[in-house]
């Protein structure tokens, strides 16, 4: 199971807040993968859809599909803000690394 932060929670109600959908969700979802793992995206939702998981962290609600939600395991959102670099992450869990297995040249990080 991914866990939220709060200071995540509080940047994506934040978001919400100023998209004028109070009531609406975040949903994490598989982007794709490559030699250095699975890749994620964020983006608002409505409600959750039949198959997805419900994760709720300080009035936030969290959508991920069921597929989604096993690679995820481990992980963490966050919220970035260090003066160079401002964003949501995902950090943690067994995704393997870049150049694992002798591989090289990954298209996606330049490993």
């Amino acid at each position: 199971m991914v866990t939220i932060t709060e200071k995540a929670a509080e940047k994506a109600k934040a978001i919400l807040a100023a998209e004028g959908k109070d009531s609406w969700g975040i949903r994490i979802y598989s982007a794709g993968g490559g030699c250095c793992g699975p890749s994620y995206g964020l983006d608002l939702d409505e409600r959750a859809l039949v198959d997805d998981e419900v994760i709720e962290k300080d009035g936030l609600r969290v959508f991920v599909d069921k597929k989604t939600i096993i690679t995820l395991s481990g992980m963490q959102l966050d919220y970035l803000n260090d003066g160079e670099h401002e964003g949501f992450t995902l950090t943690g869990g067994t995704a393997p690394s870049c150049g694992s297995g002798g591989q090289s040249g990954c298209s996606s990080c330049g490993h």
